[in-house]
């Protein structure tokens, strides 16, 4: 799982510095294709469930799961979240980053940034004997200290030979609750952030979820391994 995460963040680094304004963001999916027959691993996201891409491509109000499309043109001040799985050696590994397109305003830096923090500060709470609801608590607490919206029905969750795994990781929750992590347990932690309220609806494609009130969303998210005193990162 160290060396499939270790090609996905290369493959996330390297789309991101592809993606610029007057691109489609199935442009970028063709990209992160020839990423893959490049690095010699399987998109884990192709197929799954009958999605027919490489990577997930969600602009702006959408949260997650965008699907990649020609007429979907970024533009100077977008923001862009690329969500991507690799399948190596029969293992998965799942990571996410949002990113800007060019110059973006600061309520969209805020919130890619408060994305990557909370992360973080969850993850501080992650070793062996630890409760999942205290990484969870720790996401929501810091999420909600800068006036966003922790998104509550969709969740991480444990990753290996499947792409989605138990336990579900919520990003909210109370301490002292829930899973048990133990030494060797492997999870694709991923706070999902909203501007305004974080009630979603789903697109017509089926796949793509977005804020109902047109709030701008943010995304970050990698793959962990528990370990006895901390966690350790498997998507780096």
């Amino acid at each position: 799982m160290r060396e499939g995460g270790h090609i996905l963040a290369l493959v996330l680094k390297e789309a991101k510095d592809f993606s610029r304004p007057g691109m489609s963001t199935l442009d970028i999916d063709k990209y992160v294709g020839r990423l893959c027959l490049k690095y010699k691993v399987m998109p884990a996201f192709r197929g799954y469930q009958n999605y027919g891409y490489n990577v997930c491509a969600s602009v702006n109000d959408e949260i997650v799961h965008g699907v990649p499309k020609k007429d979907k043109i970024l533009k100077e001040g977008d923001m862009l979240s690329l969500d991507f799985g690799v399948l190596h050696k029969g293992f998965n590994t799942d990571a996410a980053i949002t990113f800007g397109i060019g110059k973006i305003d600061p309520i969209k830096k805020k919130l890619i940034d408060a994305a990557e923090k909370s992360f973080f500060k969850g993850a501080k709470k992650i070793k062996d004997g630890a409760y999942l609801g205290d990484v969870s608590a720790e996401i929501q607490k810091y999420i909600e200290s800068k006036d966003f919206s922790v998104i509550r029905s969709l969740a991480g969750h444990g990753i290996g030979r499947e792409i989605h795994e138990e336990p579900s990781i919520a990003n909210f929750g109370k301490k002292g609750t829930g899973v048990i992590l133990k030494e060797g347990m492997t999870l694709a932690i991923e706070p999902m952030l909203a501007e305004k309220g974080f009630d979603l609806r789903l697109g017509d494609d089926g796949w793509t979820y977005s804020t109902i009130d047109g709030g701008m969303s943010s995304h970050f998210e990698h793959t962990i391994a528990v370990t006895k005193r901390g966690y350790d990162i498997l998507t780096a």
